[in-house]
């Protein structure tokens, strides 16, 4: 693999946007040019790509999707939803465990990294999944190669509720990781289906959801856990935060000082309840999508450095089983090919700028899960990457969506901005509406607990 250079493109980077280039030499990036690109460089490469007019960003990390492998392949595979991460400019994963069999043990996680590195064109990583009865697992894993512990706090599906105080303590007090977590309360969300099914019946529409999975729910377990987390310094991530009142657990310190930190996921910025009238089961997540207030209140935190990363939470069903009443059809839907352009037109709306988008996508999901070598673009870093093209509107629809589950919730929207390219450790896998070839990508590696960002 010889170099490559991407000249002339508008770099937005560690805070910068600048016109320059971008030297790749084998997998990784040899350099960064500021300005005109000097013939005698040029002269080095095999291949020149002119991105005049377009932005050059690194490639984004998702800290959160469900692939659905393994188990669950009728909705989705690492296969599939990989190639729709890199279509939409994500070069790099952390899978959650609720699959079947649940990843909750060694040889459920080695089996996911052996699928991954057969058939994902993107990076990788996977959570390994904590249950009430599996601590002694937890603490024979090498957390410099596996991104982090996955706890469900007061609601699951399954037996991955980890509601034994003693397990849950010593998770927080002795487990040397990042501890990912999903927090609704469900004796609240059990109390709140009650109130209303006896008073309209089971047959509830969607509007109900928010109602049912509320924000009390929300705020009471995490909460719950950011009380843990600051009573043993826990490493704790508070996962798809949806609501206002729950910005009050996170504070405004740069990233690095930060014991308890805070993702949002895209649809909680793009949609409301007041969505549910036109897209119905199409936005239907757990957490639920709540009010307008609530987006904005998360708009404003992602402004203040409240929340730290952006994320998707991309979590496939089939459409058939998206249909039903609120208490039947399936929470979740496929996000990850569509995030990037998501931010960049929030961006271009106005409500934050391309740096921003960036940050919470590439730099802070690299900092805060200390991946060695990604998130930036800097000379030594593995060449991941993507060239947007902001003049070229994208309209989703049913043709061009790579996830298995064939539907989005953006079918018919139209954003500003297309995903020209995107490279996976200098290799370009995805060009121009199309899978160009299968590379595996890299399984991420993590600095030790030990190391100070």
């Amino acid at each position: 693999m010889g170099k490559t250079i991407i000249k002339n493109g508008t770099i937005i980077n560690d805070g910068e946007r600048f016109t320059g280039s971008v030297v790749i030499d084998g997998v990784c990036i040899d350099s960064i040019i500021r300005g005109e690109l000097p013939e005698t460089v040029a002269g080095t490469a095999q291949r020149i790509i002119d991105a005049t007019g377009k932005w050059v960003l690194p490639g984004a990390i998702d800290d959160q999707v469900h692939f659905r492998e393994p188990g669950l392949t009728h909705k989705a595979e690492i296969a599939t939803e990989s190639v729709a991460a890199v279509a939409g400019g994500v070069t790099s994963f952390m899978d959650m465990p609720n699959t079947k069999p649940q990843t909750t043990t060694l040889e459920a996680l080695d089996w996911k990294y052996e699928r991954a590195a057969q058939v994902s064109p993107a990076n990788y990583s996977f959570y390994i999944g904590a249950t009430n009865d599996n601590f002694e697992v937890l603490k024979q894993v090498d957390f410099s190669q596996v991104c982090g512990v996955k706890i469900f706090m007061g609601s699951s599906t399954g037996n991955m509720l980890v509601d034994n105080e003693k397990t849950l303590r010593r998770i927080f007090a002795e487990i040397p990781a990042l501890i990912a977590v999903h927090c609704e309360e469900e004796h609240i969300i059990q109390a709140n289906r009650k109130y209303y099914t006896e008073r309209f019946g089971e047959e509830l529409p969607i509007f109900f959801h928010p109602l049912i999975r509320s924000a009390e729910a929300c705020y009471a377990s995490s909460s719950r856990a950011a009380e843990l987390a600051s009573q043993y310094g826990t490493r704790l991530h508070l996962l798809h935060l949806s609501t206002a009142r729950e910005m009050s657990l996170l504070d405004a310190a740069p990233l690095a000082q930060k014991r308890i930190t805070g993702e949002v996921c895209v649809h909680y910025l793009w949609f409301d309840d007041n969505d549910y009238a036109q897209y119905g089961n199409r936005i239907k997540w757990n957490p639920a999508i709540k009010t307008c207030g609530d987006r904005k209140a998360l708009l404003e935190a992602l402004r203040n450095n409240r929340l730290d990363v952006v994320a998707t939470d991309h979590a496939p069903h089939l459409w058939s089983e998206k249909q039903g009443s609120c208490l039947k059809a399936a929470s979740g839907g496929p996000l990850v090919q569509h995030s990037l352009q998501v931010m960049l037109e929030l961006s271009q709306r106005g409500e934050f700028p391309l740096e921003r988008v960036v940050e919470k996508m590439c730099h802070a999901p690299a900092q805060l899960y200390r991946i060695e070598r990604r998130g930036y673009l800097r000379p030594g870093y593995y060449a991941d990457l993507v060239v947007v093209d902001p003049h070229k509107p994208y309209t989703v629809t049913r043709d061009n969506i790579l996830s298995k589950c064939g539907w989005s919730p953006f079918e018919g929207h139209t954003f500003p901005s297309s995903i020209e390219r995107t490279f996976v450790n200098g290799n370009e896998v995805f060009a121009e509406g199309r899978l160009l070839n299968r590379t595996p990508g890299k399984r991420l590696t993590f600095h030790p607990e030990t190391v100070e960002d």
